[in-house]
């Protein structure tokens, strides 16, 4: 297959196009110069970089290369779309139409610009399949009843949260939610949340967007949320399964495990 991939930043850009080289999927990248690594260079035959806003110009080169499918992989930090972002004509007319600035509504809206120039997006989990989260405990440690419980009330509250535009990560402490991640991030809400329970365990509840696809804003976990859970007190990590990307995640359950931290994949 040949894909463009649109790179921002994180490790799932790079795994994506090292299970791309491993399939011999031809693709050509498509970095933010704002967010992506200077790896996806080495990783990918063609590469080229734009600048946050420069709808006009990703066509362009799509065009140029050939190109009518595209996967979207890595985040770009919604803070810095409203303080970098110079968008050219196309996206200034785009944004103008806009009822709201969410990302659903400025994903959705450059994803029917593209649709309308003949590109079509894909699954973002389409190179990535086996990085998925299984259904039920992954480590060794599985959640006890007290877990269990703030699983199962976080993810009545991460659920009905998701469809705000306002992070898809709860924190919870016996019951009660402690903190809602923002634009700040998991790992800086799970520090914020720390510093309000006084030493007591929390409970970190990941949810996916109420949307039937995958074709953005993917819950993605990874190697750096572990050592972050066990600064802050947090105890288990549970994340939908076949719905959020385990980054790394052979190397993740088994930092967990020496951690004593539990991660449950849970049914939708």
């Amino acid at each position: 297959m040949r894909y463009g991939l649109i790179a921002g930043n994180g490790r799932f850009p790079l795994l994506a196009l090292e299970s791309a080289r491993r399939l011999g999927h031809d693709v050509t990248v498509v970095a933010i110069q704002e967010e992506a690594s200077k790896e996806v260079e080495s990783l990918a035959p063609r590469c080229h970089w734009i600048s946050l806003g420069q709808l006009s110009k990703l066509i362009e080169i799509l065009k140029e290369e050939g190109i009518t499918e595209v996967v979207m992989a890595g985040q770009v930090k919604h803070a810095k779309i409203f303080s970098s972002i110079r968008p050219d004509w196309r996206l200034a007319k785009l944004l103008l139409s806009l009822p709201s600035k969410n990302t659903d509504g400025l994903i959705g809206g450059v994803i029917r610009v593209l649709e309308g120039e003949g590109i079509h997006l894909r699954d973002s989990t389409v190179l990535l399949k086996p990085l998925l989260a299984a259904e039920g405990a992954m480590t060794r440690r599985k959640p006890d009843k007290d877990e269990d419980a703030d699983i199962q009330y976080g993810r009545r509250v991460a659920n009905a949260l998701s469809g705000f535009d306002v992070g898809q990560s709860v924190a919870i402490c016996e019951r009660a939610c402690v903190a809602v991640e923002a634009m700040e991030g998991t790992d800086a809400m799970l520090r914020r949340a720390a510093g309000l329970v006084n030493g007591r365990r929390l409970s970190l509840v990941k949810a996916a967007r109420r949307r039937e696809h995958l074709l953005f804003d993917v819950p993605a976990v990874g190697l750096s949320t572990i050592p972050v859970m066990r600064e802050s007190g947090a105890t288990v990590l549970a994340v939908e399964a076949e719905r959020t990307l385990m980054l790394d995640k052979e190397s993740m359950i088994e930092l967990a495990n020496e951690a004593g931290i539990a991660i449950v994949g849970m049914k939708e």
